[in-house]
This record gives C-alpha cells, sequence and structure tokens, in this order.
C-alpha cells in the first residue's frame, strides 16, 4: 500500500505551528478587529515572495516578472481569452510572404524621467529578451535583421515565418518582453540592471526599496491609458492607487492577523490550509484570478552526477506519485488535481502520451534500475524553498519517496530568493551545485512546446538544469512552422513523450492558488499574472 506523506514527520510540525498560529489568531479577539485609520490612497499587499532581484529578465522568479508589470509595459499583452492584443503598439502590418512585419507605437509613450519612448528603446530590448527567454530565442534565431524606420516605427524581417509573432511578444512569463530604456536594454543578459526606470502605470521608489521589509511604487502620472477596458493583462491599464506597497511578513499567522486587523489589504498567496479561517472573516474575501491554476515542476541537473545520467533521471522519476506533492503541500482537494500533462489539463494540448506507468511510486523498480546504473550511494542534493508556504513541502514529500526509492537524499533549505541564486549556478555540488530543484509555473505559460520553457532542451540555454536533446528541439521548431491544430498536437504529444524518456522535466499536479483580500478592495483583473491596475479601495 502506498505511504502518503501526510504521516511524516515534517507534516505534523506543520501542524502543529498552523495549530497555534490559528489560536493566536482567535485569542487575537477584538484586537484583530480594529482596523487601521482608513487610507483609500495606499494599498498594502503581503506578496508570495520578498523582492531582491530587480531584473525580470535575468531571472525567471514570479516576484521579479510581476514587478516588471509594475514598472514596465510590453509591446502585445494576452487578454482574458488568451489572444495577443497590442499594448505599446498601435498598429502592425505583415507581408504576404509572412516574412516582414511592421509595427507601429502609439503615441504619447514616455519613460518614467518624462523623455519619450522610441524604436531605439525597443530593438535592443527585444535583443536582451531573445537572448534570454525560451520563445524569444526561437523568435531571434528566426530573425535576419530589426530595423528602426523612425521614433515610432520598426521592421522585422524573417528568415522563415514565424507565425506566433504577436504571441511571443504577449507572453507573460516568465520572463515577458519588457520594453526598456536603450541604456538599460543594452545591458548584457549575464549581468544584472540597476536601472528601474520604465514607461509603466507604477514607478518604483529604490530610495524606499528596503529587502526583507517593503517594496514601494508610486502612481505614474504620465501614463497614457490604451481607450480599451482591461481584459487580462491587455486593455487600458488605470493606475488608481496613489501607491502600492509590497510589505513583507514571513510568518503567515502575522500576515492572516494584519489583513484581519486592517493593516494590510491583501495576501496574494495565503497558505491553503488557512483558508477555512480566512472564509469565516465577513470582512475578507477569497478570490481566484487565475482558472487555469498552476503546475508544480521538477527538474534534474543535467550538470552534474548522478543525474547527468538518463538512467538514473528515470528512477527518480519512477519514485514519485503526483497524489502525496499535492495534498501534503495544498490539502484541500477542491484546490488541486493530478494532472499527467506537461501542456497543462483543460486546454487544447492536454495530453497523458509517454506517461504510461508513471507517477505510481514504483519503488522497487526504482531500485533495480539504481543497481544496474551503478549508482554509489552518493548523497543527491536537493533544494528546499522555506519561505513560501505553496513550495515548502515539496522538497520533504520529494526526499521521502526518492528515499524509498533507494536514493540518498541530502535536503539543503533556504528561503526562495537564495534558491533561485542557487539553482543557476552550474558548478559541481562540492561547490556550492546541486541535484534537484522543485518550482512552480502558472499553466498558462506552459501550453505548447514553444512558450512552455520547462520544455526546452537547448543545453546552455534551457531552463535551470541545462537539458540538452536535439530531438526535443527539432520538435519543438516543427511546432513554430505548423498551423494546423490536428498536427500540432501530434507534435505535442511526441514532444512530452521525449521529455519523460529523457527526464527533461516532471510535472508534479496542478492546482489553484487563490488570493486574500479586505472587502473594500475590488478591480483585482483576472489574469495569470499579479497586477494591480484597476485596483480601488474604498
Amino acid at each position: 500500500m502506498k505511504e502518503g506523506f501526510a504521516s511524516t514527520a515534517g507534516v505534523l510540525r506543520r501542524g502543529v505551528l498552523r495549530a497555534a498560529g490559528i489560536a493566536a489568531l482567535l485569542l487575537a479577539g477584538p484586537m484583530a478587529a480594529q482596523a487601521q485609520a482608513p487610507d483609500d490612497k495606499t494599498l498594502r499587499v503581503v506578496m508570495h515572495s520578498d523582492l531582491k532581484i530587480l531584473d525580470p529578465i535575468w531571472t525567471t522568479a514570479y516576484i521579479a516578472r510581476n514587478h516588471g508589470y509594475m514598472i514596465y509595459d510590453t509591446l502585445f499583452a494576452l487578454d482574458a481569452k488568451l489572444q495577443p492584443q497590442p499594448q505599446m503598439v498601435d498598429s502592425w502590418t505583415v507581408s504576404d510572404d509572412q516574412l516582414t512585419w511592421t509595427f507601429k507605437l502609439r503615441d504619447g509613450l514616455k519613460w518614467h524621467d518624462g523623455t519619450p519612448v522610441t524604436t531605439a528603446d525597443v530593438l535592443p530590448s527585444i535583443k536582451r529578451w531573445t537572448d534570454k527567454d525560451t520563445l524569444g530565442g526561437l523568435l531571434g534565431k528566426a530573425t535576419k535583421e530589426m530595423t528602426a524606420i523612425d521614433d515610432r516605427t520598426f521592421r522585422i524581417v524573417l528568415k522563415e515565418p514565424f507565425a506566433l509573432m504577436p504571441k511571443a511578444m504577449a507572453k507573460p512569463s516568465s520572463v515577458p518582453l519588457f520594453i526598456m530604456p536603450r541604456r538599460v536594454a543594452e545591458t548584457p543578459i549575464s549581468k544584472q540592471l540597476s536601472d528601474t526606470t520604465g514607461s509603466g502605470p507604477y514607478i518604483f521608489k529604490r530610495d524606499e526599496w528596503k529587502p526583507g521589509e517593503k517594496v514601494v511604487y508610486i502612481r505614474n502620472p504620465d501614463y497614457k491609458p490604451r481607450a480599451e477596458p482591461p481584459s487580462g493583462l491587455a486593455g487600458g491599464k488605470v493606475a488608481k492607487m496613489e501607491r502600492v506597497e509590497w510589505v513583507s511578513i514571513p510568518d503567515t499567522q502575522t500576515a492572516i492577523n494584519a489583513l484581519a486587523s486592517g493593516e494590510i489589504d491583501m495576501i496574494e498567496q495565503p497558505a491553503h490550509d488557512l483558508l477555512p479561517i480566512l472564509e469565516k472573516d465577513k470582512n475578507v474575501e477569497i478570490v481566484t484570478l487565475d482558472s487555469l491554476g498552476t503546475t508544480y515542476i521538477l527538474r534534474y541537473n543535467w550538470k552534474q552526477p548522478p543525474f547527468d545520467d538518463v538512467r538514473i533521471r528515470r528512477a527518480a522519476t519512477l519514485s514519485f506519485n503526483q497524489e502525496d506533492f499535492l495534498r501534503a503541500v495544498i490539502g484541500d482537494p477542491r484546490y488541486y488535481k493530478v494532472c499527467k500533462a506537461m501542456f497543462g489539463c483543460g486546454t487544447p494540448l492536454e495530453t497523458s502520451a509517454g506517461m504510461d506507468g508513471l507517477f505510481e511510486s514504483r519503488f522497487e523498480e526504482s531500485k533495480k534500475i539504481l543497481k544496474e546504473a551503478g549508482y554509489d550511494g552518493t548523497p543527491i542534493v536537493l533544494l528546499q524553498s522555506t519561505d513560501l508556504a505553496v513550495l515548502t513541502n515539496l522538497a520533504p514529500v520529494a526526499k521521502t519517496l526518492l528515499e524509498r526509492g533507494g536514493f540518498k537524499v541530502d535536503m539543503q533549505s533556504m528561503d526562495w530568493q537564495t534558491l533561485v541564486v542557487r539553482r543557476a549556478k552550474k558548478v559541481p555540488v562540492s561547490e556550492g551545485g546541486w541535484n534537484i530543484a522543485m518550482t512552480a509555473s502558472t499553466a498558462v505559460l506552459l501550453l505548447d512546446p514553444v512558450n512552455n520553457h520547462y520544455a526546452e532542451a537547448s543545453g546552455e540555454r534551457a531552463q535551470f538544469g541545462w537539458p540538452l536533446d536535439e530531438e526535443i528541439e527539432k520538435l519543438r521548431a516543427a511546432f513554430v512552422r505548423e498551423t494546423d491544430p490536428r498536427k500540432q498536437l501530434e507534435i505535442a504529444e511526441k514532444v512530452q513523450t521525449r521529455i519523460i524518456q529523457q527526464g527533461v522535466t516532471v510535472p508534479l499536479g496542478q492546482f489553484l492558488m487563490p488570493m486574500a483580500r479586505r472587502k473594500n478592495v475590488s478591480g483585482n483583473v483576472e489574469a495569470p499574472v499579479t497586477v494591480f491596475w484597476n485596483v480601488e479601495k474604498k
């Protein structure tokens, strides 16, 4: 009988801490009900993580991406139906042979320093993005030249058709195409930018930024929203709050108390096991803004032993089952589901191809493969994030399952931002490297073999773990050129099968991540990214 993780000491400790926190919340009584003096011009939010990296192109961390949406703008954006719509772009044309795309920027775009946004800024921004992003990289390979026609018009000439052009420019993560001033965009991708000048609806107050305490943004008075109503990440970005503060409260119960008392207005990602407490507060409401949800992702480091051997990766994958991960971290079945699909469940390319016999915790088979492959028992380094409730219990579950499958595991714990820096290292484990790291990705970013950056297997350019597989890359290139939905599905099935066979990525289930906000706050747009335009407070 398969042993679930709910019986382990890690979850028991978590339960004790949760119980103590809930008791503290209940004992707070009248104190928790005393709200601060009302301030309808400032929105105070506890985000899912502290902001430590300011460059949303250099890192794939979602908190840096969210920061990017506050201060930068994009050429296109996905609407509520996941269709690309113009954002900074006013109009565009495509030649009959599909090789020449000409774009015109809308009038009135300004940087936060008051200078106009021009195509001289756009072109290096595109270049820096294509140097980093998975989908952008494919666009870069297909591009013959990019030219500025005048201050508001630019042209991209392709070597071959690239039907995903607007979709690529609209992709919301993990590396969106944020447009930056030329002097900033010319920063090499290997170096983090330091200048945070943007043209978006909010301005970053660097002088008030205190990592570990708060991040401050003020409304950009020069921002010119589009005339259309907001839809997803597209349409008019109307900044209704004069000031937005991201307040760092690492302890979940303390954050819950702050929301109950009115000291903060919103918690982006409250712990799932505390949602029942929040649901009983008459001043708080639970909202789900991303209906597709999020997928847990596990990655092996292909550059370091033992996972430089496909057999060892296969053995590890055979040890896992999704239910244990989802039960231990999310807990409430209302908010999770087993999903054996790389491109998400409930999506056009949902498929179980290549998943037969997987996620059944076949421990004996894992041990057999390890013996045949000559695994010598050297502990594998498994990274654990300790400060994000939605990630914290992933590593303990993985450790338990891997050890039952024959591995020795060294679980190393750290805060999320430290983990993000650590997982970027390609050095041996003995020098601070790693073997397994886990994260979560919104399902809208995993919809196909091209948008899904965890499907890339290009080696050095790929996401952390750096898998290298020529067959996968050929299939992904074919997907870019294919326009027939039936044939796209066939390619997606082949990509998924190969990903699972080679151990490129292991999907660990899908879940919803609700937000908690006070009932005097409204206007959050339904989108895969938490943004704060259109939000108001009464």
